[in-house]
Formats: C-alpha cells, structure tokens, sequence
C-alpha cells in the first residue's frame, strides 16, 4: 500500500521548475485553532458564531506563511475582464479539492483530504476527510458530501452527460463508497496511476464542490416533483441540472460564483455576486474556514477581495500601475509590459512578481483540421502545408518586436530542461525560409496567383482563411500582424478576426475557427496540459475540438480524427490506466513522438518569463512564481496566508 507521498510517477519531473520556491505545509494535526479575526471574535462575543476551535475543526491543516505569521486585515483588489473572466476569481480563490499541489509543483499536498492511501495496484485511493471540518454555513463537510457530488451529480448522465476522463477507466466511471463519517473509498475498473495529479489541478475539484444539504433540494432524487418543478419554473431554466448549476455552480462557470447563498469550503465566500451588468464582485472571509496557521491563527488574514471589473486591459494597466489594485497576475502579463511598470514601482507602491510560465509556446497558429470549409480542411490537414507555413515565418522579428526577445524559437510540447523533451516536437521547421514555404505550396497545386501574389484555388478563387485572437492578450495580436504578413510574402491570404475571450471561445464550440492563434500549455507541466499533443481538453484542443468530442463519447460524437491522433488516444488511455511509473514514461514518450511526427501546431517561441504587480504592503507572496492554470496561478500559493504590512 502506497501512502500519501509515495505515487509521484513521472509527475516528478516538475521538480526542475525553480528550486528557490520551497514548500509551505507543515504537518497536519497542530496547533489547535485558537485566534480568529477581530470581526469573527466579536460575533462570537454575541453569540453570532461558535468558537473558533469549534469552527476550524479538531484536524484544520495548518499552513507556514511564506514571510512569517501576520496580521488580519484588509482587503486585496484585482481585476476581472469583463463578464468572462470567472476564472480569475477561482485561481485567486484557490482550489479546495481533496488535494493540492505545493508550492514548487513538485508533489501532491493533504488539502481537504488530511491522508490517503493508494494500493499497489494503483486502482483504489481511500482518503481521510478532516474531523470537525465544516461548510461556509457551519455545516459539518462529511464523506456524504463527497458522495453527493460524485454519485448523484458527477456521474448522472442527467447532470454530467460525459463524465469527465479522470475519473473514468476501462470505460467506467470509479466507484465511491463511504466507509464512515470521514473515510471516503474511490476504486477504478483499472489501474489509474494520473489519479492524484489530476485532483490536484483546478478540474479535479468535483468531489467536493456541492454540499449534499443545499444541493439536494435542487434535485429530483431528494425533492418532490412538484416542489422541484415549481422551483425550475421560478428560476428560468429548462430542467433540474440547469436549476442546480444556477443555484450551485460548477468548476468553470460564472454562476460559482453567483449565489451567495451556496456553500463553499473556500477561504472568502461571495457578497457581491458575478452577475450581469455589475461593476464589482466582492467575497469576504468564511467564519468556518479550517486552515490555520503555526500559530494556531485561522485563515484567511485578509477580510475580503474585490474584483473591480474593467472592460480593456490597459486600463488594467493603468490601474495596477497606479495603486489601485494590489495584485494582479492576469491580461496585464506580458514581457512588453516590462520596462513601463519598472519604471511605475515607486510611484505606483508596488513591486514585480516573476512569473515563471510553464507553457511551451507564447503564441502559435492551431490549425482547425475539421474546419466546416472542406478545402481548408483538406488543406490544414496536408503537413506539407503547415510545414511550409512554419517555414515562411521570422521567428526571430515576432520575438524581438513583440515579445522583446524574451522568448526563443520553439514549436510545441516539453521544454530542453524536462525529462521528457523531444527535440523533434520542440524544434523541427523552425528555420526562416521564403523560399523553401514557396516551393512547398507550390508542390502541393497551389501554383497560380492572382494580380497582387495570392494563391488561388483550382478555380481562380483566391485561397484565404481567418484566424481568430482574442483581444485578452494584445501581445498575440501584434504577433498575428506580422503573421499575417510573413504569410503574405509567400502569397497566403490570412484574416484576423479579434474578439472578445467568451465570443472566442464559443465559435470554437462551434467548430466555427478556421485557426486559433494561442498560446501553448505544456513546456513545463506537460503532464498536465497535454492538449497541443493529444486533442483531449474540451476547451482549448482546438487543433479539433470533434475530435475531443469522439474521444470522449467514446465514438458516439463529434467527428473521427485522423489515424495519428486515433493512435494518440489509445496511447492517452492506456497512460492514464496504468499504475507503474516506467510503463507510463514510455507510453508518454511514445505518445509525444506521434505528436512530433503529425505536426499539427505551428509555434513561434517559447517563453522565458513575464511580470505581474503586487502591492508592496501586500507580502506572503512569493516571486518567483509559478505561472499554469493547472497550478493554479496564485491560488497554489495560498492567498490565504496572504496579509497587509502596517
């Protein structure tokens, strides 16, 4: 039997991110709760709240603040972009899931699970809950909860309609089973060696996001029908899963953030929800939050959060720069954007957070190979097309005028410093070549031009196609100008439609792009972020969403990818099932190489770090940081013990 700290497999390779970051846990179990935030103690001087102890439970996890045990108070601004941005609240807010990473990304961390255990088989994870552990309304947090979110939400085909592939193996859901009150027992047809790391990224967060009390009166399970009815009616939507999401949420949508009324585990719960029209969204502490410090002070130390919302980022900007918000870590995070908020720091009361990416790649080109144009699907599909494409571009020039050189030529997966880099994936085609670009197009038919040098179709219509950039990251778009034009010179006709994120990403639900400019997850922790090399992420595998879509529904949606990717997917599966560090080592390799080999992405450079501001006044954060969603970036670092210097 595996303990807690012993089922790493190859996710130790995330190690080699900076050995500066050290890890700020201490062992669970002491000291025992007894300081609280003025506020708190004085609703319990009236009797508004049970004692402290009483409220963080007999087990809290106890937390090592990065600069030293602080002082409550204060609230932390940062900004939201727009009524898409959800996210940012979630990342800020942390991920509560039954596990967590540490701060380096190096190992799985106890969470609201105080212990585990994994049998040799890797097929069945039983998890300890925390004794006395409560919900934000002072309900006590209990294996029943856990089971709640899984049996009657995560797995009902009603609610979940694909149960998403991390709790799934040999084609069937795991099974949860309550062996008491804080014992909760989760067994896979097969072995599932990725089980821990995929619950300690945002995604994982399922089994303990609905509380079964508040929940079930919104499901048909637990509630009459008439009353149930009565209550979809009431609310505006078309059955009970639409009723529940809107009451309770789910991991990536706004109305998490919604409900005051839902309970939560989180360390600040909403006051001001995320709702349309609002200018502000505004949390404050959870009285029954079970985190404490060494010194038995329960967190969080700050009082609340407010995320102003701003509609561009360089007012975002402008704002940060000025004071006004004291951290913030998204849209304003861009090499250019150095020297200028440099220059601010004294003005502005802040200083620089390093954040150090994990992606692969600042920006590439996702060419969509089930675009609804069938001559552009035949044509993104032809690799000798991508290759000459890959070919026509100056690196060199997008790096140095956009990214201030602070990125180096790179295609897609592992960076040189991962144990599982291949040069191939990360290198080929990368060398500038008009000339090259030009004869490759011409090999494949497309040999007549019109009058201004673009290439046309066998029927004299000009080839053209868009690509699509979100107006989130402005960086991307200046390097999809000079895209555009390197593509010119070899007579390729290439559009850029900007847009907002959420309008981004609804036409690539509905397989409406043609390309994607984006960035690339996947140089660091590609482990996690594997979809530039395997179409499995729901969202972002825009190399084919249908493809995502068949993978998940084992065939029975989306579209038939090509013979690689089909090759991809059992290689996927099979990694995902087996529990032996090796075997899952060379399934990984093999499943890069197929990458390497089919050339889907055409990347520009891979990254070498980007400032983010945080309030001098503000410490506990540490720099440098990691920069992942899978982290999250900052939650990962515990806002939590986040505080305000006098």
């Amino acid at each position: 039997m595996r303990t807690r700290r012993d089922f790493l497999g190859v996710a130790g390779a995330t190690l080699l991110v900076s050995t500066s970051l050290r890890a700020q846990t201490a062992p669970t179990g002491s000291p025992a709760a007894s300081k609280e935030a003025p506020a708190l103690a004085a609703r319990v001087g009236r009797g508004e709240l049970p004692p402290v102890a009483e409220r963080v439970g007999a087990e809290p996890l106890v937390i090592t603040p990065h600069d030293g045990v602080a002082r409550y108070g204060g609230t932390l601004r940062s900004a939201l972009r727009g009524g898409g941005d959800h996210n940012a609240i979630l990342r800020l807010v942390g991920n509560q899931g039954l596990v967590r990473w540490n701060l380096a990304m190096s190992e799985v961390e106890p969470c609201v699970a105080k212990s585990w255990t994994v049998s040799d088989d890797a097929t069945t994870y039983t998890f300890t809950l925390r004794r006395g552990m409560r919900w934000s309304d002072g309900t006590p947090f209990t294996a029943d909860d856990v089971l709640f979110s899984c049996n009657d939400l995560l797995f009902n085909r009603e609610f979940m309609p694909s149960v998403p592939a991390r709790y799934v193996n040999a084609g069937q859901p795991m099974k949860v089973e309550k062996l008491d009150d804080t014992t909760v027992r989760m067994t896979f047809a097969a072995p599932n060696g990725r089980f821990l790391q995929e619950l300690a990224t945002p995604l994982g967060q399922h089994p303990v996001l609905y509380q079964k009390r508040y929940g079930s009166q919104f499901h048909p399970a637990y509630t009459e029908a008439a009353k149930l009815q009565a209550l979809i009616a009431q609310s505006g939507v078309n059955d009970w899963p639409g009723l529940l999401r809107q009451r309770c949420g789910d991991i990536e949508i706004p109305a998490r953030w919604q409900n005051p009324a839902r309970p939560t585990l989180d360390p600040w719960t909403t006051v001001e929800p995320y709702t349309g029209g609002v200018t502000r969204v505004t949390l404050q502490r959870n009285p029954y939050f079970w985190q404490v410090d060494g010194n038995g002070n329960q967190l969080p130390y700050i009082d609340g959060l407010v995320f102003p919302i701003i509609s561009d980022i360089e007012t975002i900007l402008l704002r940060a720069m000025g004071g006004e918000l004291d951290l913030q870590l998204r849209h304003i995070v861009q090499v250019q954007n150095r020297p200028i908020m440099e220059e601010n720091k004294a003005r502005g009361r802040y200083e620089i957070v390093d954040l150090l990416s994990t992606q692969s790649n600042v920006c590439a080109l996702w060419f969509n190979q089930t675009a609804k144009d069938g001559r552009l699907r035949e044509l993104f599909r032809n690799k000798d097309f991508r290759i000459a494409v890959s070919h026509a571009l100056n690196r060199e020039e997008i790096i140095e005028s956009v990214y201030l050189g602070q990125a180096e030529p790179y295609q897609v997966g592992p960076v040189p410093q991962h144990p599982l880099y291949n040069e191939q994936l990360g290198t080929q085609y990368l060398e500038y070549d008009k000339a090259q670009a030009a004869k490759m197009l011409d090999a494949i038919g497309l040999t007549r031009k019109d009058a201004q040098g673009f290439r046309l179709w066998p029927d004299g219509r000009r080839v053209f196609f868009t690509a699509d950039a979100s107006v989130s990251d402005p960086a991307r778009i200046d390097a999809a100008n000079l895209i555009k034009r390197d593509l010119a010179a070899v007579g390729l006709d290439m559009g850029i439609n900007t847009m907002e994120r959420s309008l981004y990403y609804e036409r690539a639900q509905r397989n409406e792009h043609e390309i994607c400019i984006d960035a690339v997850p996947g140089g660091l922790d590609v482990l996690q972020e594997l979809r530039a090399v395997v179409a499995e992420h729901s969202l972002d595998s825009r190399q084919s969403l249908e493809w995502q879509k068949w993978y998940e529904s084992g065939g029975k949606l989306g579209e038939e990818p090509t013979e690689s990717m089909k090759r991809r997917f059992v290689l996927l599966t099979k990694w995902r099932e087996t529990g032996k560090a090796d075997e899952q080592e060379k399934l990984f390799r093999q499943l890069l190489q197929e990458a390497a080999d089919a050339f889907e992405i055409v990347g520009i450079g891979r990254p070498l770090g980007v400032p983010g501001i945080r309030a001098a006044r503000l410490r506990n954060v540490p720099s440098p940081m990691i920069d992942s969603w899978s982290y999250p970036t900052p939650g990962a670092t515990l806002p939590q013990q986040y505080s305000y210097q006098s």
